[in-house]
């Protein structure tokens, strides 16, 4: 089962300033993200917003009839982008996307935003 990382491009944390930053914090932290990911089994995306933006820099960790999770409040560097991936891995080799909080990376600790169940498998006994 693939876990992807999607990764918000257009965040941008409090300190951006279009007079001192080239570009979002989200551009940022994708491409510090993928870095850490490239060789790896997860994958990644980018997408233009996850509106999420009081929480910049935001990503989520997902991945078919797995809980998912929103994490955010990331500084875009190479310890944040290198946990969100450890992260990630631990997800993908769980049976239901639930790790255990011993094992997740100290980067992660205080980040989570939202968890969402996974979707059903059908439509049937959906309700309503």
């Amino acid at each position: 089962m693939t876990t992807w990382i999607t990764i918000c491009d257009t965040c941008k944390r409090d300190d951006w300033d279009a007079g001192t930053h080239e570009r979002t914090h989200g551009e940022d932290m994708a491409e510090l993200v993928e870095k850490h990911a490239a060789g790896l089994d997860v994958k990644t995306r980018r997408v233009s917003c996850l509106m999420g933006c009081a929480h910049g820099c935001n990503v989520t960790i997902q991945a078919q009839g797995k809980l998912s999770y929103t994490l955010g409040r990331f500084t875009p560097d190479d310890e944040s982008a290198a946990a969100i991936v450890g992260y990630a891995e631990l997800h993908r080799e769980s049976d239901n996307g639930q790790v255990p909080y011993r094992q997740w990376p100290a980067g992660v600790k205080g980040h989570f935003v939202t968890r969402h169940p996974p979707l059903p498998d059908t439509d049937s006994g959906a309700g309503g």
